[in-house]
């Protein structure tokens, strides 16, 4: 039926049939011809010969991806990945201003490792003699992992805003096999005074067969010291070192509610790329909230001392955490995890509705193997169950190519603080410190998930009965 229709179009109107055919083959043949240059354009964007190509491009789930040296040694130089890319070159861009003649030129630069770049064959660097690695260099590509994690625990200069409450603190808790101790370590700093001098604290939360006693200090710190030389801490009695994969702590508190002192010297082994790299949420404002988990595994060593009385912290499973930002009116869900030969950890931020949609800001999960990071996912639910005024069930899902986990927290313990710091026009909210057994089921990858272990998770309730 369409060749007789197609002939006797042909016969009755032989210049117009012409004519389209004409037009279809042509539109047919430079089709194709895109198709075929749109090949080639994509083959030669991933030739590693080509300045900015690659097999492998790399991106942040929640922005800028700037912790290079973390995903060249804990990422892409593990075991996982070490034997399938033969060259790695990071570089970074930017403008550059050329003031001359009373008039300022916008130049675009671009910034690498000499080595890294002539590796992966950069055509711009080939046959440059004089381009080669600064010791600073090569210790920037090949770092020690105390490096890694000193570099990701640095402390933050506080950037101009509109929004107050500015703090940022260093963060550690602990807790034995069975869960009869537990204890969270904050050395807390806030924005510099006039003199750029930073108010810090520090506080110990130590709970002993469900009963809870604070201990704490505060002091100032030089806020030039602080950028220069944290997570190395001084204040007053109470110092941090990180020493390798080593943070030695030394402590000297007095009780909140008792005379009694606290001292101790605790050493936290971390477990090597067993870390979170760093992470910022920005709003409105000015504001920014940041995240970092240089210990997201480890095991204590020591012991605190209350009294006269020595308390072992020894082979206590340990975790640290970093976070900084401006926190009035801001919340947030976290837990984490440790069982078999994974770590997990997750959490999501509710900041106030002047600055960011906290809809439009998702939860994360990720997952690190004895090899390093094993899969991240921003499908995340978080949910709670209350027993009164405070969780008794917290369910995590998550979802996506690499996972597909569900984590059901059963609290057994809870620990409940006043929190100034993040003050709403409601007035200040209680933060809830949780601990108990999470069941986790699921896929990791290709593994069948299947494991109950001790784990922690925080989460906030209005304030208005006191704690």
């Amino acid at each position: 039926m369409i060749l007789r229709l197609a002939l006797r179009s042909l016969s009755t109107r032989p210049i117009r049939t012409a004519v389209l055919a004409i037009g279809f083959g042509l539109g047919i043949a430079v089709m194709a011809e895109l198709l075929g240059v749109g090949e080639v354009i994509l083959e030669q964007a991933h030739a590693p010969a080509l300045q900015g190509g690659g097999d492998l491009l790399v991106t942040g789930a929640v922005g800028q991806v700037d912790s290079a040296r973390f995903l060249l040694s804990s990422v892409l130089g593990s075991s996982r990945f070490q034997s399938r890319t033969s060259a790695v070159s990071p570089s970074k861009r930017a403008t550059l201003f050329l003031l001359a003649h009373g008039q300022a030129t916008a130049i675009s630069v671009r910034g690498g490792v000499p080595s890294r770049e002539k590796a992966i064959g950069d055509a711009e660097v080939a046959g440059q003699d004089s381009w080669t690695d600064t010791p600073a260099d090569a210790a920037w590509t090949n770092p020690a992992p105390g490096d890694v994690l000193r570099a990701m625990d640095r402390f933050h200069p506080v950037p101009e805003s509109e929004q107050k409450s500015w703090a940022e603190w260093l963060y550690f808790n602990g807790k034995s096999a069975d869960g009869s101790l537990r204890f969270y370590l904050t050395f807390l700093a806030g924005a510099a005074d006039a003199s750029g001098r930073r108010p810090i604290l520090v506080r110990l939360q130590l709970n002993r067969s469900g009963r809870t006693t604070n201990y704490s200090t505060v002091s100032t710190v030089d806020g030039s010291e602080l950028l220069d030389r944290a997570p190395d801490l001084d204040v007053g009695g109470n110092r941090v070192r990180l020493n390798g994969l080593q943070y030695r702590i030394t402590l000297s508190l007095r009780g909140e509610s008792t005379a009694a002192a606290l001292t101790g010297d605790i050493v936290l082994d971390a477990v090597r790329d067993r870390s979170l790299p760093p992470a910022e949420i920005h709003g409105a404002h000015g504001w920014v909230s940041g995240y970092v988990v240089p210990v997201l595994s480890g095991t204590f060593h020591g012991a605190l001392h209350v009294g006269g009385e020595a308390v072992s912290v020894e082979g206590a499973s340990g975790y640290h955490d970093h976070n900084w930002g401006f926190w009035e009116g801001v919340r947030w869900q976290w837990g984490q995890v440790a069982g078999g030969d994974v770590s997990i950890v997750y959490g999501r931020v509710f900041p106030p509705a002047t600055v960011a949609d906290a809809s439009r800001i998702p939860g994360f999960l990720g997952v690190l193997g004895p090899d390093g990071p094993v899969a991240f996912s921003t499908d995340v639910s978080i949910d709670e169950e209350n027993d009164g005024d405070r969780p008794n069930v917290i369910t995590v899902r998550a979802g996506g190519r690499q996972v597909d986990l569900t984590m059901r927290l059963e609290v057994a313990e809870s620990v409940t603080t006043r929190m100034e710091l993040t003050r709403t026009a409601h007035g200040a909210m209680n933060f809830l410190q949780l601990g108990g057994l999470y069941r986790v089921t699921g896929k990791i990858g290709d593994h069948e998930v299947n494991f109950t272990a001790r784990g922690s998770a925080e989460t906030f309730r209005s304030g208005s009965s006191p704690p």
